[in-house]
């Protein structure tokens, strides 16, 4: 007697049955929920990215050897993009973000372009570069933040003599997620100097804007200021360190504001600094939010879930949704980092956990 399932069944399983309906359904694009609710709807993130560290002096050491093959007119942006292990082909550090490493060598230009995607740039490098925004230039020193806001022309040129390199940080994934992507190119490679460089500091950067509606509010103003200097976030940060003892599970940490709301700095990206005195260790924080972290000073070690990563100088680092981290600092540690948190925050899905 054949003992198989199929063989016991009647007509009038309900599997057999369920089956014979999920494959009449299939030809009309249409599939039961109950048989991925399960996947869909989790008790918590289970992101398909990966913790991962990237040591600096190999990545720079391929983009260098990059620029003696290619120059930043003909790739437009020479980057190596800083892709997850986990998210194989889709050019993300976490699912809504992107990371990469830019370089511009001394004389070149990349050339004017803007888009619909929100980015911001980290300086790992170099001195006296620039990044012009809708033709006024930000001078760029190593570890200072700069915009570029969705939409606004942007071009970076190098006129030091020495390579200028910078982590690039974007949206990409949430625009394809959106299929929201538009972009443009200049006809000219650079956009005319309309602004004297490091106007919009004056006007927005210390609390204080022009008053609305009066010419002098030149700015976006959603969007006023773009360049958050090293030696003026560093100054705070230190400052803040000085005052009162380390949050346990973030250490000293402060928040890149936009003037013109108290918000993020962008609507879908957050930055940060933290500061690690030398010997602390933070107890294990979890959040949805998917990071990266640059090691801007000192040195130390990371566990990320059940990874752990030694963390040098200029290191990167990504930490992906609701994976545990701790940081040990064993020199006084300074961190930049940037998430997705702008973005949940918005939609109303950020939480985090501490340990």
């Amino acid at each position: 007697m054949d003992g198989s399932a199929s063989a016991t069944r009647t007509p009038n399983d309900p599997q057999a049955l369920l089956q014979a309906l999920y494959a009449e359904m299939r030809p009309h694009s249409l599939y039961p929920l109950w048989e991925v609710l399960a996947s869909l709807v989790t008790p918590s993130p289970r992101s398909a990215a990966r913790p991962h560290r990237w040591s600096y002096a190999p990545a720079r050491d391929y983009l260098l050897r990059a620029g003696d093959l290619i120059s930043a007119e003909q790739a437009e942006r020479r980057v190596l993009i800083l892709e997850n292990p986990g998210l194989a082909g889709s050019s993300a550090v976490v699912p809504s973000l992107y990371a990469g490493l830019q370089l511009i060598l001394p004389g070149e230009v990349a050339p004017c372009h803007r888009h619909t995607q929100c980015a911001l740039r980290f300086v790992m490098e170099g001195d006296n570069a620039f990044t012009a925004v809708d033709g006024e230039k930000a001078v760029m020193r190593p570890f200072d933040l700069v915009l570029t806001p969705n939409w606004q022309w942007h071009d970076h040129g190098n006129a030091s003599g020495a390579p200028m390199i910078w982590l690039d940080g974007l949206d990409i994934p949430t625009v394809r997620f959106y299929e929201a992507s538009f972009a443009e190119r200049l006809h000219e490679p650079a956009h005319s100097e309309t602004i004297p460089s490091g106007d919009s500091m004056r006007r927005y950067g210390r609390n204080l804007r022009p008053m609305r509606g009066t010419a002098a509010d030149r700015r976006p103003a959603h969007q006023p200021l773009f360049h958050y200097p090293y030696a003026e976030w560093r100054e705070s940060l230190l400052a803040l360190a000085a005052a009162e003892a380390p949050d346990p599970h973030l250490g000293h940490a402060m928040e890149f504001l936009n003037p013109a709301d108290g918000g993020p700095v962008m609507p879908t990206i957050a930055a940060h600094v933290r500061h690690l005195p030398a010997g602390f260790e933070t107890r294990p924080r979890q959040a949805t939010d998917g990071t990266v972290l640059v090691v801007v000073e000192g040195h130390g070690t990371a566990r990320v879930g059940e990874a752990e990563y030694r963390l040098e100088e200029r290191d990167l680092l990504v930490v992906p949704s609701w994976q545990s981290l701790t940081l040990a600092a064993g020199s006084r540690m300074v961190l930049f980092g940037y998430s997705d948190r702008a973005a949940q925050e918005k939609l109303g899905l950020f939480r985090e956990a501490r340990l």
